[in-house]
Order: structure tokens, then sequence, then C-alpha cells
């Protein structure tokens, strides 16, 4: 065994320099001597033990004393001792407990203390040296060491200080009993061995053989609990990625589907209170067949850690604690929160574990040393051998893990349908049947991944990648696929920068003020941090400040060239410079909080004062000084009491403002258009009168109306008509219309006769016949009418009398001095009457011939004596005759019929001056008769 006393109070040296060792006395003062055995090269001294560490972290080291082969150099050494306690084991069996690492011998230092023998001894050590290794059925690899003696010589230390005391009184309190061991500073071991004899042996630790991790990932170097040396580990690494595939803490890949909250890992034995992550999947596919991360949820004692995606399958994420969010970094209570590249990370230094989540995948790294054998859950038990990874809540190992991971299910309450103890997901196949992957998941085993191939197998990714893309199309999940095996051959301390080889189907955008990396530090430099003081090699993609820039602080995301200053408006500032933010007035110094600010002072302004109508006062930001408003007179017109005025047709409301002045002044001006029937015309265009003009509004202006002028054409009209026709006007069209005004008879000899209605005219080259027309209901009918004489013979005419009838077209004889006595003479004729004709020729009579009627001169009287006498009916009768009209009627008509005639006497009142002269008077007998020879001829 060994004890390790408290480093701050030794300090050591090597051999032949002087050691000041503080010392501690002794409950039991003890000025004994005391020896140490000495073995022989090819046996290990007695009491010596070779302990031998767990398997899968530690390999055994022992140190053991065996004689010296050369005399020693003396050295003094002026040495107070700090003595062990009481409950040390003596020092004659001294035996190392470590890791892997082994010790190389080392030299031992023999110090004398005062008033004790002086006499010099030999001491030296040895160390071990690994010689096979193997593996049990477990798969987990341990090392055998067996102890090979290596001789080095120790010095004797004698003590020359004038300041000690020789003598009991003075050496009471120093003496250390024999066989007696501790641990000083600088990893060296202090042995008593006899009369204040104290050996110092520093401890040279020995690199053990590099194991080889289930997982596939480097082992990581681990110090000893002596803080001497280190020994192997292979960290627990769980991965989870795309639709979700996950990797356990040993390597076995899996994919599972479930859609509900899930155990990724808990301690079997409880460790640590509260402590767990877990993992919260959803359907990210329209058929709910397979599903994807969304939160990942971290605990630990008093505190939850939920990291979530804020849109499906992005890298875009929210970090919140206890449900509340969080800004980071963010450190609290023994947990902390960073961005580190693309990831944002829950890092646990007690525990000296970290999670990463960046919304497509999620990595858990947790040290062997604290969690080896002790955690189940969907990442499976960390002891480095995959047989039992597949464990379930119970202890027992499932058939595949698609089923033990179904049975981690936690209770969610905003996962209702979910429930511990339901039928087990269905294991999906590798790639479903038929589909083809995608080509970006052929980079992971090309060109692009090759250095990383050796470090870490693509195989299990290519898997991943190939399904995703065949399960859930045209969703880009594959990248998912690509980033973690990237992300894991960072971890691996291999860069692949792989985005610029998927053709723009895994981009990923930076904002404008920094740039991606696929490689950057995992933790950037700042301005608040010094510079790094690891070299590790492992790095992360992400968005990182450009080059000969750098990072303010990690609570700053902002990109400066020189560490000044960056406020709340998140612009560098540089020292001594003077600015004014949210109105203060503000300077940055080096030191101290950095920005210094004071309230903001405005120059002194005049008062403001609004006059006029429509003028209200209004506080106004400044131009010059936004901090300092001013007062400025605004013009609201609702506040005028003027209202616009309403103008007639063809003129509308010009306002203006004067100048100084808020409400406007209306007036009415015109638009200069024309109006008709309230409608407003422009110049030049066309204005409907009516359909008989071609009317258009034109440029002039009347003077009086002040509106433009319409123009109009009346269209083009044919005003020839056909003989007897005449143009009128119809309502509804523009040029009437010819229409029927008198008679046109066509005669004998082909000409045309135009007739008045009532007019009658005879044939100009036969005066027997007689035209005449009439108008019935606006109809009008022409009628011919020929004469037809009586029998006549010339030669009952004397010679010289032969003459014509008035009618001008019956011949006749010239009465001579007899007369024709007044008789009765009948005629045939139709009867019209009211439009209406009688059917047939009706015989009708009339009084002709002469009387005695004579006008002579009277001597006696001395003037002209008249004596006349008319030919008229003595005797007449009525008779009946029915009529036809031209409706289709018949209607009776009585007329007179001459039964006999006679001379009767009549008054001669007519004076000479009244009367026509003979020729009107024949004219007129002669129309009379005419009239009534037409109407007894039928047309």
């Amino acid at each position: 065994t060994r004890t390790t006393m408290p480093p701050s109070s030794t300090t050591s040296s090597t051999p032949g320099t002087t050691t000041t060792v503080p010392t501690t006395p002794p409950p039991t003062p003890n000025t004994a001597s005391t020896s140490i055995p000495t073995p022989t090269p090819s046996q290990p001294p007695s009491g010596t033990t070779t302990t031998t560490m767990p398997p899968s972290s530690t390999t055994s080291r022992t140190m053991t004393t065996v004689p010296s082969t050369r005399p020693p150099t003396p050295t003094t050494v002026s040495t107070s001792i700090p003595t062990p306690t009481p409950s040390q084991p003596p020092s004659s069996s001294t035996t190392t407990t470590s890791g892997p690492s082994s010790l190389e011998s080392s030299a031992s230092t023999t110090v004398s203390l005062p008033s004790v023998s002086t006499s010099p001894a030999s001491v030296t050590t040895s160390g071990t040296t690994p010689t096979e290794s193997f593996t049990t059925t477990s798969g987990t690899t341990f090392s055998n060491f067996s102890t090979i003696t290596a001789t080095t010589t120790t010095s004797e230390i004698v003590s020359s200080a004038s300041t000690i005391t020789s003598g009991p009184t003075a050496t009471s309190s120093a003496v250390t009993l024999p066989g007696k061991s501790w641990w000083l500073c600088n990893c060296t071991m202090a042995i008593c061995v006899q009369d204040d004899i104290v050996k110092l042996v520093p401890i040279v630790c020995k690199p053990p053989p590099k194991p080889t991790c289930a997982n596939g990932l480097s082992p990581v170097q681990v110090l000893d609990k002596d803080g001497c040396c280190w020994h192997w580990e292979c960290d627990c690494y769980c991965t989870g990625w795309g639709d979700p595939h996950y990797v356990t803490f040993d390597g076995l890949y899996y994919s599972f589907q479930g859609n509900c909250t899930y155990v990724l890992v808990e301690e079997i034995n409880k460790t640590v209170d509260n402590f767990g992550v877990y993992i919260d999947n959803y359907h990210c596919d329209t058929r709910d067949v397979v599903s994807c991360p969304r939160t990942l949820i971290v605990r630990h004692e008093t505190q939850e850690v939920r990291i979530a995606t804020v849109k499906p399958n992005t890298i875009p994420i929210q970090v919140t604690v206890n449900k509340q969010a969080v800004a980071l970094p963010y450190k609290k209570f023994g947990l902390s929160i960073y961005e580190s590249g693309i990831n944002r990370v829950v890092e646990i230094p007690e525990l000296k574990m970290n999670v990463t989540y960046n919304g497509l995948s999620f990595s858990i790294r947790m040290p062997y040393s604290l969690f080896g054998n002790n955690t189940h859950g969907q990442c499976g038990t960390c002891n480095n051998n995959t047989a039992d990874d597949c464990m379930l809540p119970n202890g027992n190992i499932a058939e595949n893990c698609e089923t033990m991971a179904d049975h981690w299910q936690v209770i969610d309450p905003s996962k209702p349908q979910c429930s511990p103890g339901l039928i087990p997901t269905k294991a999906p196949s590798i790639i479903p049947e038929g589909c083809k992957e995608s080509a970006i998941c052929k980079l992971l085993l090309g060109s692009v991944f090759q250095p990383c191939h050796k470090v870490v197998q693509p195989e299990k990714y290519y898997t991943a990648c190939a399904f995703d893309s065949c399960a859930v199309p045209n969703s880009d999940l594959e990248c998912a696929s690509l980033q973690i095996y990237a992300a894991t051959c960072a971890d691996q301390s291999v860069c692949i920068d792989w985005r610029s080889h998927t053709n723009g189907v895994c981009p990923y955008k930076c904002p404008s003020d920094k740039e991606y990396r696929a490689c950057g530090p995992i933790k950037e430099i700042t301005c608040k941090s010094s510079q790094q003081n690891e070299t590790s090699a492992k790095q992360v993609e992400g968005c990182f400040c450009p080059n000969g820039t750098m990072l303010y602080d990690s609570g700053v995301d902002v990109c400066v060239k020189t560490c000044g200053c960056v406020g709340v408006d998140k612009v560098p500032r540089e020292f001594g410079e003077k600015f004014t933010v949210d109105c203060k007035d503000c300077i940055c110094l080096e030191g101290g909080s950095g920005i210094l600010c004071e309230p903001h002072a405005c120059a002194k302004q005049n008062k403001t004062i609004c006059d006029g109508e429509g003028f209200y006062e209004v506080i106004e930001v400044n131009s010059e000084d936004s901090c300092c408003p001013i007062a400025t007179c605004r013009c609201n017109t609702s506040l005028c009491t003027a209202k616009a005025t309403k103008c007639s047709m063809g003129f509308e409301v010009h306002s203006h403002i004067p100048s100084g002045q808020c409400c406007p002044v209306y007036q009415c001006v015109p638009k200069r258009v024309c109006v008709h029937q309230n409608a407003e015309f422009l110049p030049n265009s066309s204005v409907f009168v009516d359909k008989c003009q071609n009317c258009f509004c034109t440029n002039e202006v009347n003077v009086s109306t002040q509106l433009n002028i319409i123009s109009c054409e009346h269209i083009p009209c044919n005003t020839y008509c056909e003989p007897g026709y005449e143009r009128q006007p119809v309502k509804g069209e523009c040029c009437g219309r010819c229409v029927q005004t008198k008679c046109v008879i066509r005669t004998a000899n082909s000409s045309d006769l135009i007739l008045n209605p009532g007019e009658f005219k005879n044939d100009p080259y036969n005066n027997c016949t007689i035209y005449s027309c009439v108008n019935i209901h606006n109809q009008f009918i022409s009628s011919t009418s020929e004469i037809t004489c009586p029998a006549f013979n010339e030669d009952s005419c004397k010679p010289g009398t032969i003459t014509f009838l008035p009618n001008g077209c019956c011949k006749t004889c010239a009465p001579m001095d007899s007369h024709t006595a007044c008789s009765v003479r009948q005629r045939k004729d139709f009867i019209v009457y009211n439009g209406c004709r009688s059917v047939d020729r009706v015989v009708m009579t009339e009084c002709e011939g002469t009387c005695g009627t004579f006008s002579q001169y009277s001597a006696q009287a001395n003037s002209m004596e008249h004596s006349c006498s008319c030919c008229r009916e003595s005797r007449t009768t009525v008779r009946d005759v029915e009529l036809k009209c031209p409706a289709g009627h018949s209607i009776p008509h009585k007329y007179i019929y001459v039964e006999s005639c006679s001379c009767h006497d009549t008054e001669c009142s007519l004076q000479s001056s009244e009367l026509q002269n003979t020729e009107e008077n024949d004219k007129a007998s002669t129309l009379n008769r005419i009239k009534r020879a037409i109407s007894l001829i039928t047309k």
C-alpha cells in the first residue's frame, strides 16, 4: 500500500540534491531502527502484492524493493519529514495499484534524520512491463503482467544541517516508524527505512498498450486515481440520427421508428440524483412510417434541459431549462450549455459527460470510469461488449434492439397514444425493395470520406443513408447520415469537408457576418477568454468568425477585428470610442465593465406655439438627435371647418393651401370638357346627340358657360323620290321616307299622268277618257273613265250644225231656233256613297230641255226685263239600292228617281255684273258634266 500526503506540504528533489520535507509528528514517537528485507532478483520481496484493475479499463503495476548492485553516491540532505499516521501499513511491503500504465524503475533517495544513525543504505526499485494480452468471452480485453526487475542505485542522505540539535529531546517529534510510506508532491513516495532513514521514490510511468474499442473509436487516456500515471479507456459514445438510426455505446447499429418519448440512457444503480437522457421522436413522413428526433432531454438533479427543433428536419433549435427559454452560454448548478459549431452542447463537468444535438443528430459521450457497466436504455450497456446492448428494463436481453427500444418508453403527457408495454414497433428493412438509394450516399464509400475509413467504418452510415433516401424521398434526410459520420470522424481528429460535394443537396447557410467551416474549433477563441490551452485535434463544423476577426464573447455573437467593447446594440467599439446608444452618452473603456454611460443631455428648445385653424402641437423625433424629441406644429385638415364645394357637371373642386395656413381653400374650376345629358365628354371624343347627327367635343370653350362646345353635322341623306312621292320626316329615321302624295296614272300612250287627290283630267290625246285621283284612308286610288256617247247620225243634222257636246267628246247637232222641250232623260251609272258602291249600274233619270227664258229691253221701264224658267223635276220617287263597301260588308242606300219634268218659273235675281263671262260658265258646265260622267263610270 501507499500513503499520499498533502502535496502542498512537501518539495522533492532528484538524487544528489537537498530536499526539505516538513514533518508531522507521529502520535507515538519511535526512535527504533528498522531494516528493509531485500529480495533476490528471481523472487519478489516478501509481502509484495501485484493488483490487476478491471480488464476493460486498466492494467496492473508493481513497485518492488530490491538490493542495490553498486555502491551509492552519498548525498547530504537537511530534511524535516512528515510522519505518517499509525494506521498506515508497514512500508516493508510496498504495493502500488493503478491502471494499465506501468512503472519504470526509478531512483530512491535515502534520507538521514538528525541525531539518528547516518550509516548508508542501498535500495532499488523495480517496474512492470506487459508481456501478453487475452480476450474474455465477453469481449473485454485484459492485460497480464510479469515482474521484471530493474536495478538502480539510491543515494545515502546524511544530515549536516547546523540548525538541527542532536539528542532525544530534539528528535522525539521527528521520528517516523520504520516501514511507513507516504506520497509527496510530484508523484514521489517517501518510505521510512530505519533509524530515521527515509527513501524517496519518484514514480516514472510507462505507456500502456493501446486497446481496441468495440465501438470502433479510439480509446482515450485517463489519469489513474493517484494522478501520476494514465491508462486507456473506451468512452461510452452513443449517437442517433435520421429517421432515426442508433449506434449504441458499444457500437451496435440499429434503426427504430417509434414516435414516443424514450430513455436513451439511465443508470442501473443510481449514483447521480435525477440523471438521464431522453429522446422525443415523431413521425416525419406523411405515411407515418418513419420517425425523426424532435427533442433531446437531459435531466440532472434539479434541472431539465430540452433542446428542440424549431422546424422539423432542420438545424435551427431552441433550448429551455425547466420549461423556461435560456440564452447561451448557460451555466448553473453544475450544468453548462453552449454552442459548438452547429451543435448545442449540454455539459456536466462533474460527470465528465456531454450531450450534443443539432436537430438532425445527437451524440452522448460519458466516461467509462464513472458509467462503465452501469447504463441501460436505447443506447445500451457501456461495457465494450455488444452482446448485452439490447437489454430490456427487466435485465433480460431482447432478440433485437428494435424490440428493446420500444420497451424504453416513458410517460409523456403530450403523447397520450404512447404507453409503455404496447406492441413493439416493427423493425424496418435495410433498404425498401425496388428503391435506388440517393447518389450522395455513395459519397460515404468514396474518396471524399476515404481519409476516415480507417478510423471509423462507414458501412452502418451508408446503410442508414440508403434507407432514409428510400423511406423518405426528396426530404434530404439522408444528409443526416453524412453529417453524423463527418462529426464522428472529426471527433476522431479526421476532418472531412463534404457538403461542397453534394451538389447543393445538403447546404448549410451561415449569417452574413460569419463563414462556414467544415472543421472549426470546438470552442471559439473570444476576447473574453484566453488563448486555448488545449491542443485537442477534435473539430466541429459550423459558422465561425472570418479570418482576421474573433468572437467578442461566447454570449455576444459578434465578430470583431479588435477587442474593445460590444454593447446591447451588438456594434463593436474600440477603446476610447464615444457613442450614443439607448439615449445614453457612452464611452468604451478598457477594464471594468467596459462601457460607461450617462444620460444624454439635450439642447434647450424654444417654446412652440401653434396658431391658426387646423394646427396642433406634436412631439416628434429630432432627425439631428433622435434622443431629444422636439415640439412642432402639425396640420390636421380634419380640424378645419370649411367643407369642399359641390360643383356642377363639367366643373371640379380645386383646393390649395395658402402659405402659412393649414386649411385648404376650395373653388370650382372648369374641367375643360363637354357636357350633354348629365354626362361629361373629353375633347375630341364622340358625343351622341341623336343618330341623325355626328357630334364631337371640341376644344373651343363657350365663354358664358365655360364648357367646351359640341359640334354636330347631319348625316348625308338621299333626297330623291319617285314621281308622285315626296320625302317626309319619319320618327326614328334620320332622312325621312319617300311617301306617296299623288296618283301616278299610266296613259294609253305610256306616259305618266300625275294627279292630286280629287283632281280630274282628260287624256291629252282623247277627250273621251277622263282620269281622276281619290285618297281613301291614305290609299291613293286612280280612276279612268270613258265617256259613252249616244248614237249619233250625222245625216240627221242639218248641214253645218254638227258640233261637240260640252264634254268635248260626243258629237251632236247644233240646235237651231227650235228648242228641245223639257223632258226626262235616263242614264245608267254606279252609285258611290261614302266609299261604298252599287254592285251593278243603276237606272237614274234627270230633267233636260229648254224652257221659255228670255231677257229683253223694256222701253216703258227703260231697263232689261227678265223671264226665267227652269226645267226641273215635277214628280219623284225614292228607290232602294244595295251598296258594297271596301271592308266587304253591304249597306242599304236610298236615291231619288225622277218620274217627270216640267218648266217652272224662277226669279231672275242675278245682276249682269255678277254674271260670269260665257267662257267661264261653259268651263264650269263642262266640268260638272265631266264629274257627272265619271260618277257613272267605274274605273
